[in-house]
Formats: structure tokens, sequence, C-alpha cells
């Protein structure tokens, strides 16, 4: 056998380098093919509110043509027009934004308040108070709403807003989920040193709860005010004067408020009411991401 008969291994480096790359091409494929998937669930999760801006510019009859129109019609200004001459668009907007906007503050103060007791605090019968509230939380809001009707009606609140503020100041989810959030996420050596230091139990939960767990409530008040905002069934029976109608119930007397439903008009009024959840979200979002990266630099 000569030298030349004598094949050339590949050497150790070589190999090492070989299997690195091969790597690195394989999450790298990884990479693109989960990029390419996060981009086609966010596509198919906006399509529907894009399609709804569209049909906002449309008459009724284009909505139900085909094929469907995928782009920008010229019916926005008459849409927009025949809303505003059927509803108080703007006064049932505004009543929703004060029902909204005091029931996710009530909220955030008493649900947090309590979470904390809950969570950092030990009392007698603490355990069977949090049971209470969890049975209390898996009771369905259909089921609330006569007895809630009924007190509403014995204090006079029926018809004014009061009757859909009070009933919803605080509630069990809010607990529960601020309780679990603070439970890992206020350190015991924090209220320690605070004790040290002469602080009360409000400055405790002011100084030193509050501003670990606001992505916590940054969430929370997403949910509060979104819930709020669409909430429909009780403001249709508890707001009896209709000068106080919230705008979910406006919208809903859109329907053959011309002999015919006008879904033109109908969209342009949802697609209105989405502007205000869309602000709150991008705030709250906004919160949650700020915090949790000043978390991690910490």
């Amino acid at each position: 056998m000569t030298i030349t008969d004598v094949k050339p291994t590949e050497s150790e480096p070589g190999k090492a380098r070989h299997g690195k790359n091969k790597r690195i091409d394989g999450t790298r494929r990884r990479g693109i093919a989960l990029h390419a998937s996060l981009i086609l669930g966010v596509l198919l999760s906006a399509f529907p509110f894009y399609w709804a801006v569209i049909m906002s510019t449309h008459s009724s009859t284009e909505i139900f043509s085909y094929p469907p129109k995928l782009l920008p019609g010229s019916h926005l200004g008459d849409n927009l027009s025949k809303l505003f001459d059927s509803i108080d668009f703007f006064g049932s907007m505004f009543n929703s934004l004060l029902v909204a906007t005091t029931v996710t503050v009530l909220v955030l103060f008493f649900d947090s308040l309590a979470a904390f007791v809950f969570a950092k605090f030990s009392f007698p019968g603490r355990g069977v108070l949090f049971a209470m509230m969890m049975m209390i939380f898996m009771v369905p809001a259909q089921l609330q709403a006569i007895p809630q009707f009924v007190i509403m009606a014995k204090l006079g609140w029926i018809g004014s807003m009061t009757s859909l503020v009070v009933p919803a100041a605080a509630n069990a989810f809010g607990i529960f989920w601020m309780r679990q959030y603070m439970k890992s996420a206020i350190h015991d050596e924090l209220l320690d040193a605070s004790k040290l230091d002469g602080a009360s139990f409000m400055r405790q939960y002011w100084h030193v709860a509050l501003p670990v767990v606001r992505p916590g409530l940054a969430f929370l008040g997403i949910f509060t005010f979104m819930g709020q905002w669409n909430d429909y069934a009780w403001p249709l029976i508890a707001l009896t004067n209709p000068d106080n109608v919230t705008l979910q119930v406006a919208l809903s007397q859109l329907n053959g408020v011309h002999g015919t439903t006008d879904y033109g008009m109908v969209m342009t009024g949802a697609v209105l009411a989405l502007i205000p959840l869309l602000i709150v979200f991008a705030i709250g979002a906004k919160q949650i991401i700020a915090d949790l990266g000043k978390g991690a630099i910490r």
C-alpha cells in the first residue's frame, strides 16, 4: 500500500466545528419555524378586527355581497351619521368610561388590600374566610342577579350608576389573583425590615407591597376594565333610566332601529367601542413589560 492510497481523515477540531455548525443550523431552523408560526397566529388573531373595520366602511348590502370585500369602502361617513342619529353614542360611551374606570380603581384598591392581608398576615379564621370567598367565586353571576337587584331596589339605587359601581367594587377573583401573586412576590424580609423602621400597616401596603406587585395590578386592571366595559346583562337590568345606559346597551338598540338591521352602522359602533379597550390594553401591557424588565435586571 502506497502513501497515496491512504485516505485523509477529518481531524477532531474539524469534527467539532462541523457538529457545532449543525447545531446552529438546527437552532436557526427551529427559530424560523417558531417565528413563522407566531406571525401566522398574530395574523389569524388580528383578522376579525380587520374584518370589522372593513365592514364598518361598507353598506349593509355590500357586506353580504360575494365575493366578500377585503378593502375599505366609501360608506364610513354615512354609517357614522346614522349611528350618531340613532343613539346618544358619546353620552353612553361616557357612562361606560365612568363606570369602568371607577370600578377598576376600586377593585385595584380593595382587592389588593384584602389580598395583602390574606397573603402576609396570620389571623384567626383566615382559612375559613378564604374558603368562603372561593365559594362565592364559584357562584355563577346569573344566580346573583335577582338578589342583587332586590338589594339595589331596597337601597333606591336602581336606575343610577351606583347600582353598577358598588356591587363590582370588589370581587373574589381579584383577591385570589393578587393573593397568589403577593405570596411569591413580596418577601417576608421586606415586611420585617419595614416593621423595624416603624412602618404601619397602610405604610407597608402602600410603600412595600404595591411597588412590587405592579405587574399583577396591571393585569387585574386590564381584566377588570374589559369586563366592566363589555358587561351587558346587569346594566340592561339595573339601568331603567334611558339617559344612563352604557355603551353596550345602547349598541344593542341598533338592531332593527330602521326597520331592518343596518350591519354597517352596527359594525361602525362596535369598532368605535373597541378604541378605549385598545388604549387601556396598550397602557397596561406596557406597564407589565416595563416592570418585568426591571425585575429581570435586578
